[in-house]
């Protein structure tokens, strides 16, 4: 199966269900990506590629049980699937493939 087209932020949605090991559902992953980027990050974005990610093939989703603090309400729990597990590790490759031919690391800018 060829790997799908995965935007930056789907990208970071995807990677960060995979660091939640099965904790993830839309709350907390707004949370942790703002937390780990320091961008602002909307609650109807991240359900948004939730849903993208899951209607690909890359995550899958199930209810959880019902919990007080949201009223007896349950969470849909997201985890990634083979499929998106080897995505990420195919995008992971790629990436390491282009930063290791980097002839000249960043170094501080200089003015000119």
């Amino acid at each position: 199966m060829k790997r799908g087209y995965l935007g930056e932020f789907e990208e970071i949605v995807l990677l960060t269900v995979a660091v939640m090991e099965g904790g993830a559902y839309g709350v907390a992953v707004t949370h942790e990506i703002a937390e780990q980027t320091g961008r602002s990050v909307r609650l109807n974005q991240v359900h948004a590629a939730l849903e993208r990610l899951e209607d690909k093939g890359m995550l899958k989703s199930e209810m959880g049980e019902p919990t007080a603090e949201r009223g007896g309400r349950r969470k849909r729990l997201f985890t990634t699937t083979a499929y998106g597990r080897r995505t990420l590790q195919e995008i992971q490759e790629v990436r390491e493939s282009f930063w290791a031919k980097l002839l000249n690391p960043f170094r501080p800018a200089t003015s000119l």
